[in-house]
């Protein structure tokens, strides 16, 4: 076990790099940095002033090191729009988007998992088509047009829920739905074809021979062991949620970092937007690294790969 965690955790280390290359990378690409700080209207004097003041004259190798020693230590410069440590800023923001992925987490295996279940002890009848569907469109739908939605009908008509701000629990129910829908396919799915292999298998049926209770069948050995992979899933389906709170924080006006992020792009404030980047992807990079030893600690198979 001590073995295959080294190795991932120098892989996983081998991913952050080069992740922190690539988004380094693309927000130089994306255009001359000094003129996106300075602004359009600057004239070339200022441009060239910003460009030395940031080291923007350097090569990129000397200043992707210099970034990147600099973000080890939590510093990733100050914002030009709020003329802030992009850090202090980010700590301000990253408890609602933390928040917003743990209960759209928990609100998606809180349904899947039921879902899945149901579907697996009743295949191919209403039940498990009604599930399927359910996950086919929860796929298929686009998240911020489900969140659109649910604003208009539950927030504009009903007046049931408020449409934005994270005042109180209430404001996150609408948000958290919106998000969590879209990791309900995957956790249904696996759930449902887990279950169907472990029913399947000889144990079960010697349990049942054996006169125990199905309920207890069910649970103590089938879910027990269908699980596994779902608990693994887990951890990565919430690094896509923190990714994808990008869209519904905008869509909500939550006030994350995930609408940090819209708002820097809009007001070109680079520093905030890179260091956004590398956090989102470094977040999931430790939660995909979490999930192998999970996957490894529930199954010793994995570790002899």
């Amino acid at each position: 076990m001590i073995v295959y965690t080294l190795k991932r955790l120098g892989l996983a280390a081998l991913v952050a790099i080069t992740v922190s290359i690539i988004s380094f990378m693309l927000i130089r690409l994306s255009g001359d940095p000094a003129i996106a700080l300075a602004g359009e209207n600057a004239t070339s004097e200022q441009i060239e002033f910003i460009r030395i003041q940031y080291g923007f004259d350097r090569p990129l190798v000397i200043q992707y090191l210099d970034w990147a020693h600099r973000a080890l230590q939590a510093d990733f410069g100050e914002s030009p729009y709020f003329q802030q440590p992009v850090t202090r800023i980010i700590g301000d923001r990253i408890g609602v988007t933390l928040k917003l992925g743990v209960m759209s987490l928990i609100f998606a295996v809180a349904v899947s998992i039921p879902m899945g279940v149901l579907a697996s002890i009743r295949p191919n009848t209403w039940i498990d088509r009604i599930a399927l569907s359910i996950s086919v469109m929860g796929q298929a739908m686009p998240s911020f047009w489900f969140g659109l939605i649910m604003i208009i009908v539950l927030g504009v008509w009903l007046r049931l829920l408020p449409i934005s701000g994270t005042d109180s629990f209430a404001h996150y129910i609408m948000p958290t739905i919106a998000l969590g829908y879209y990791g309900i396919p995957a956790f249904m799915r696996l759930t449902r074809s887990g279950m169907l292999e472990v029913l399947s298998s000889d144990h079960i049926r010697t349990a049942r021979a054996k006169g125990l209770r199905w309920g207890k069948v069910l649970f103590k050995h089938a879910l027990r062991n269908a699980i596994i992979p779902v608990v693994a899933l887990a951890a990565v389906q919430l690094g896509f949620m923190l990714g994808g709170s990008i869209v519904i924080e905008s869509v909500f006006a939550l006030h994350g970092i995930g609408y940090l992020a819209w708002e820097s792009i809009g007001r070109r404030d680079l520093p905030v937007v890179q260091a956004i980047v590398l956090l989102l992807s470094m977040i999931f990079v430790a939660l995909t690294l979490l999930s192998d030893i999970i996957n490894a600690f529930l199954d010793p198979r994995i570790r002899v790969k």
